[in-house]
């Protein structure tokens, strides 16, 4: 698995989880509230911000084609072409939130949407941005893909309604042109995805496929999937964020809100540590205990100098910093070298 940098984070194995905060449509296309965000996704540990760069006269050819989402409670239908120009940004916009993230130090970096590539253009070569992004509703845009791999920026690719061949379609379009920094994230396009659809084993399949970076993007409710992805072997995690679950627009509802994305954070810190180091080399604290709790062989009688050792002379106890149990039949039969009394521990030095 090949380790990838973006801006000042590095991903891969042996590495933190890297935790992205997905602001995507829920600034309601209002740049104060797209600031407020990218702050408190800072104050809630997350190591970077993504967001859409969506141009909808592009990217939805049937400007009639109606969608339903939920929105405070209710069901609301309208059309996509509608609701996704209520959320876009203008490249003026992006450059400020930009310039705001960069002071907040945090990373920022978007999913463009458009089909002329001039906004990931202007992304990559003018805002400079560090990563691309790729929704699982593009994986099969080869020719997007192929255009993307150009910049030769970290892309990170959702996997979402994926057939295994489709994902390597995909990879393979991207190393052909000379791209091999790919992050593959295991998704499911269920908003929210209920927990029998959630399949996290496939993190490890895919990691296997592909030997890439692999990680997971969470559409689940709650916080217990992405420690579980983590557990698995997920290096990077991206969870859709809201400031207020009961704001209008389609993904407030299931998305993560501050108490939600800090509590992420920290269980996903807390199981980076409890995973530790696959290697079975004792700490520090664990030989402190050990020399505590387990036993050395002790003298149960009073052993006169030139006796012979028996069974009955001899029992287990603490501390663990003499002779352990196994050394037993070696010691039975020796000659004490010099007194030994009740209590005290035998050591070699004290036999012949």
């Amino acid at each position: 698995m090949q380790n990838i940098k973006i801006k000042h984070k590095i991903i891969g194995a042996n590495q933190p989880v890297f935790i992205v905060a997905e602001m995507g449509v829920n600034h309601n296309g209002n740049i104060a509230l797209a600031k407020k965000m990218i702050e408190v996704i800072k104050k809630c540990g997350a190591d970077a911000v993504k967001m859409q760069s969506i141009v909808a006269e592009e990217f939805i050819s049937d400007k009639d084609a109606k969608y339903t989402y939920k929105s405070q409670g209710k069901e609301i239908t309208e059309t996509q072409y509608k609701m996704f120009k209520r959320y876009e940004l203008s490249k003026k916009t992006q450059k400020e939130l930009f310039a705001f993230a960069k002071k907040q130090n945090i990373i920022l970096f978007s999913t463009p949407i458009d089909n002329t590539f001039e906004m990931v253009d202007y992304l990559v070569d003018e805002l400079k941005m560090p990563a691309i992004k790729v929704s699982s509703g593009d994986l099969t845009n080869l020719p997007l893909l192929s255009y993307y791999a150009q910049k030769k920026k970290p892309m990170i690719i959702s996997t979402g309604m994926a057939t295994i061949d489709e994902i390597e379609d995909a990879v393979q379009t991207i190393e052909e042109q000379g791209n091999q920094e790919i992050v593959i994230l295991k998704c499911v396009s269920l908003y929210p995805t209920p927990v029998h659809e959630s399949n996290l084993n496939q993190i490890k399949t895919i990691q296997l496929a592909f030997g890439k970076v692999t990680g997971y993007s969470d559409h689940t409710s709650g916080t217990t999937a992405a420690v579980v992805a983590t557990v698995l072997g997920a290096r990077v995690i991206e969870k859709h964020f809201t400031l207020d679950k009961k704001m209008a627009g389609p993904d407030h509802w299931f998305s993560a809100d501050p108490a939600e994305l800090k509590l992420l954070v920290k269980q996903v810190r807390g199981a980076e540590k409890m995973l530790g180091n696959s290697r079975l080399i004792l700490s520090i604290a664990e030989q402190k205990m050990k020399i505590l709790a387990r036993r050395s062989i002790f003298a149960k009688n009073n052993i006169r100098k030139g006796a012979l050792i028996k069974k009955d002379d001899l029992e287990l106890g603490r501390p663990g910093n003499g002779i352990p149990p196994k050394y037993i039949p070696f010691i039975i039969g020796r000659t004490a070298k010099q007194d030994i009394k009740k209590g005290e521990k035998i050591g070699l030095e004290r036999l012949v």
